[in-house]
């Protein structure tokens, strides 16, 4: 009745569709956590001053520059 290569072809196609199908819902729903954690971190912090965080920042960036350029130079740390 129906050739073999039509129902693998429509069969493959088929589980294609699932996949893709699978695969878009799990991307909607990796965007939808994302969205969360960005207006998680966008709410205001009363953990301390943001003073301090930002010096305690740029003093890592400090040391991170400090770094490079070591490397930059030849210089063993």
């Amino acid at each position: 009745m129906f050739e073999p290569s039509i129902i693998i072809a429509s069969a493959s196609l088929l589980g294609l569709a699932i996949v893709a199908t699978a695969m878009l819902r799990g991307w909607h729903g990796w965007l939808e956590l994302k969205r969360r954690e960005l207006e998680q971190d966008a709410a205001p912090r009363q953990d301390g001053s943001p003073m301090g965080a930002a010096r305690i920042e740029i003093a890592d960036l400090k040391e991170r520059i400090r770094k490079l350029e070591a490397i930059a130079s030849g210089v063993d740390l």
